[in-house]
């Protein structure tokens, strides 16, 4: 019987009066939650109410029911496209965190050990740890001798180690001290050791379990949705006034036709009859001037670029992670494995008389059979076939240093004294081929003061003198101010008594230098996203000496006036200090889960938009908190159901390409709304004017229904396909309360409106126009022109907005889909030509009047290059 753990009965008892150990699952939201989310756009609110107006008005006889089932459709395809594309990268994501939640656990019930979910442990059980597992509950250690990995939760990548707690030993008040040498974390990783813990705190009262119930928090508008709000109101506005003006600028017409205006007011079926088209013209305006085809643009473009993230490493768990991600002012990001590659490698290695060698392979033969040997036979980790099994950072960093090298005969290990905190080193005696000798590894510091010699290349041993010994000290500084930890190799001659190494006459072998790599594709990736004008903060929890020389090395440290703050400074700091200072902030060292929080409340507060990076349970709050967050894909399952973004492959570079496609995706949206609001601000203002100029419906009713809802709809598919340029990331985030129409692209629209609105004056007013075309009593032909004319203008201005400079093509091999879905525009409006009759007011053009159309079509490119021109040249002075 083992006098650790509960028997069956006492662990229904613990069941019953505190519960098991599973989380409280935040709230997962279903298909119709996202459905019913996505009806609360703006734009779709907007268009839901002129779908409500056209219901009554076909009702009542006077509607059309081609332009209410359009607008009923925009809506549909728009939410349910968005919808579906965020649900089923949302099923990928739940399905990838099923899978990392499998976790069974060893523990011992009725004095036996069994296996349990980790959900079924309860207060009081004793568990069963070795080296690989995670520790599932918050508890104290009964028995045997571990050291954890607790980054996860402090950020901290030194090892911690645990000791047995005394028998009088109490769990405290609920301070966190992730130091603590008896408490045990849930979330932490045994490295290296075994030994049996007790529960304590289990599920939701965890440390692990507290920080996800965190997660719960409401979210803040994305700044895209901010800005359509702001579009929103702003359509809305100019629709209403256009339509209210429109239907009384033709009522006014009409009076002026029959002229007498007493007379016409007192004809009541003739009012009536003409106060319901003017209304019905108005309301058709309205709905003109809402693009309702930029919903659906947002849904196809952001989804696309979904697609296309994935193969990028990115995970899109939310389409709001994308837009934001475009609009970031500051990135808080972790180090270990996100800028540097998360795995210790030796980077040097460094002989007593001051060599230095960069690999293994380059080594004298004495010093690598010695190196190899002290990896395989002085350590603790299990070896095989003379490669090691498993083993802590250090160990496996030590073994894929030596990589496939192996010993023709291998010596025999005869004893082996483990690693402790008081020595400092680990040793083990050898023999065989005759020899028979010791092998020591540990802390350079210590060691060297015990050696009196060194091997040198020839492998002879030297006198390693005391001058000697203070150069290497020095070496050994400049190597730690760049975050290289060393460790120490030698060899003893003489057999050993006892546990310890002799004060004097080892031989030095050589120090190795240890370093987390910065990941060279990072570096590049750091340098584009702060080009990008992003401001990066590394935030870890290693000491501050580390933090810099990483940060230093990743080019996030570059001149004078940036500033490293400690947690502890932070701490001592007003919220008012912070912001005042924040803009300089570019590493926080040793930090805490609260530091990550707080920065981030107070960047919002400052209106930035905020991102996040992060792996561990102590990340989540932030990363959820932040107006986006980016969980690592090797991360715990708890930060990544915080994100918005999942990083598969944990590589900054991917960071780098989310920011680039939520730029793309953003500059995608833009270039639609300016292709579209061009088109409806011209489609308003010539209704409006043509009353007051003696033009009888320049644009009817089945025209406009085309021009929306076809333009709408095609327009989006074509703009949807952009492709991420680089160029983007040389762009300024954009202000998070910004108006999303910028004063560049209101000179756009208003210049291309204008010209399209002078236009169609010209060919209802001009003879000259009138004379291009085939005399006919009701000038049909130049009617036809006319709307031909329009549709084409529309159709090239899609290319001047496509680019912002004079190259109208540039990129578009990029998206071959653009030149396909305006031929198909051009290929029916043609086609309508010959097939639309009364209904369309059209008729069939011939080869001279096709040339005019097309001439007059083009001439928009004309002026909008020469717009480009000037704002060049004003750009340049």
């Amino acid at each position: 019987m083992n006098k650790f753990g509960l028997t069956t009965e006492e662990a229904s008892k613990a069941l019953s009066e505190q519960g098991n150990n599973a989380l409280t699952q935040p709230p997962r939201e279903t298909f119709w939650d996202k459905l019913w989310e996505n009806f609360k756009d703006p734009i779709i609110r907007i268009l839901i109410l002129a779908l409500l107006v056209n219901v009554v008005f076909v009702y009542m006889g006077h509607g059309d029911w081609i332009e209410t089932m359009g607008i009923f459709l925009a809506i549909i395809l728009a939410t349910f496209v968005s919808t579906y594309s965020e649900y089923s990268n949302e099923n990928a994501f739940q399905k990838l965190q099923e899978e990392a939640s499998r976790i069974r656990c060893k523990v011992w019930r009725d004095g036996e050990p069994v296996e349990l979910h980790i959900d079924d442990i309860v207060v009081g059980d004793a568990v069963i740890l070795e080296a690989g597992d995670k520790v599932p509950v918050d508890g104290i250690l009964l028995d045997g001798d571990v050291k954890l990995d607790q980054a996860a939760l402090n950020g901290e990548s030194k090892e911690a180690h645990k000791l047995i707690a005394p028998p009088d030993f109490t769990w405290g008040d609920g301070t966190i001290d992730f130091l603590d040498e008896h408490k045990l974390f849930r979330g932490s990783v045994v490295v290296e050791g075994q030994g049996i813990m007790q529960a304590v705190k289990i599920g939701d009262s965890s440390i692990y379990g507290q920080l996800t119930q965190e997660l719960k928090d409401d979210e803040r508008d994305s700044p895209l949705k901010l800005k359509l709000k702001g579009l929103a109101h702003h359509i809305s506005q100019f629709g209403y006034a256009g339509g209210v003006l429109i239907a009384l600028a033709v009522m006014l017409h009409k009076a002026y036709l029959y002229g007498d205006f007493g007379a016409y007011f007192a004809n009541t079926p003739l009012l009536l009859s003409d106060l319901v088209q003017a209304v019905i013209l108005g309301i058709i305006i309205i709905v003109m001037a809402v693009p309702e085809g930029l919903p659906l643009m947002i849904a196809i473009v952001s989804s696309l670029n979904m697609k296309k993230m994935l193969r990028d490493n990115v995970l899109v768990r939310k389409l709001v992670g994308i837009e934001t991600a475009g609009s970031l002012n500051l990135l808080f990001t972790d180090k270990t494995g996100t800028i540097t590659k998360g795995k210790l490698e030796v980077v040097r290695f460094i002989t007593g008389d001051r060599q230095e060698y960069p690999e293994f392979d380059v080594l004298p033969a004495k010093l690598k059979a010695f190196t190899y040997q002290n990896v395989v036979l002085n350590t603790s980790a299990a070896v095989s076939d003379g490669a090691m099994v498993g083993g802590n950072m250090t160990e496996r960093a030590l073994s894929n240093y030596v990589g496939s090298y192996r010993m023709e005969e291998m010596l025999h290990r005869d004893k082996f004294i483990p690693f402790n905190s008081a020595n400092k080193y680990s040793w083990a005696a050898v023999s065989g081929n005759g020899e028979r000798y010791c092998l020591a590894k540990g802390a350079p510091e210590k060691l060297i003061l015990q050696t009196s010699h060194y091997w040198d290349a020839e492998g002879n041993r030297q006198p390693l003198t005391e001058e000697m010994k203070k150069t290497l000290d020095d070496r050994m500084l400049e190597l730690a101010a760049d975050a290289i930890r060393m460790l120490a190799l030698c060899t003893y001659e003489s057999d050993i008594e006892g546990d310890e190494l002799p004060a004097d006459g080892l031989t030095l072998v050589g120090i190795l230098g240890i370093r987390d790599e910065v990941r060279p594709e990072a570096i590049e990736a750091i340098a584009e996203v702060q080009d990008a004008g992003v401001q990066i903060v590394m935030i870890t929890g290693d000491r501050r000496e580390t933090a810099v020389a990483i940060a230093k090395d990743a080019g996030l440290l570059q001149r004078p006036n940036e500033l490293v703050w400690t947690s502890a400074e932070l701490a001592e700091m007003s919220d008012e200090q912070v912001k005042l200072e924040l803009h300089k902030l570019r590493v926080v060292a040793r930090a805490l889960p609260m530091d990550k929080s707080r920065l981030v409340r107070l960047a919002q507060e400052m209106n930035l938009v905020v991102g996040m990076t992060g792996d561990g349970v102590n990340d989540s709050p932030a990363l959820k908190k932040a107006d986006v967050g980016f969980a690592m894909g090797s991360g715990t399952e708890v930060a990544k159901e915080a994100g918005d973004i999942v990083i598969l492959d944990d590589n900054f570079l991917s960071i780098k390409q989310a920011i680039l496609y939520g730029r793309t995706i953003y500059n995608s949206i833009c270039k639609f709304i300016v292709f579209q609001l061009t088109i409806n601000f011209s489609a308003v203002a010539i209704n409006f004017i043509a009353p007051f100029i003696g033009i009888d419906k320049p644009l009817t009713i089945t025209q406009i229904l085309w021009i929306n809802l076809v333009m709408d709809t095609l327009a989006a598919l074509a703009f949807g396909g952009e492709p991420a340029l680089e160029k983007y990331l040389r762009e300024k985030p954009k202000d998070r309360s910004a108006p999303i129409v910028s004063k560049k692209m209101l000179s756009t629209i208003t210049m291309g409106g204008v010209y399209m609105t002078f236009i169609a004056i010209l060919f209802y007013k001009s003879s000259y126009v009138d004379h291009l075309f085939r005399n006919a009593p009701d000038h049909i032909y130049t009617y036809t022109g006319f709307f031909c004319t329009y549709i084409f203008m529309a159709v090239a201005n899609g290319f001047n907005v496509r680019v912002s400079g004079l190259n109208l093509l540039e990129h578009i091999d990029k998206n071959k889909g653009f030149l396909n879905v305006m031929a198909l525009i051009v290929a029916i409006q043609v086609l309508l030509t010959y097939v639309g009759g009364r209904i369309l007011r059209t008729t069939p053009l011939n080869l001279h009047e096709w040339s005019v159309v097309v001439l007059f079509g083009l001439s928009i490119i004309v002026v909008d290059l020469l717009r480009k021109s000037v704002c060049q040249m004003l750009e340049k002075k």
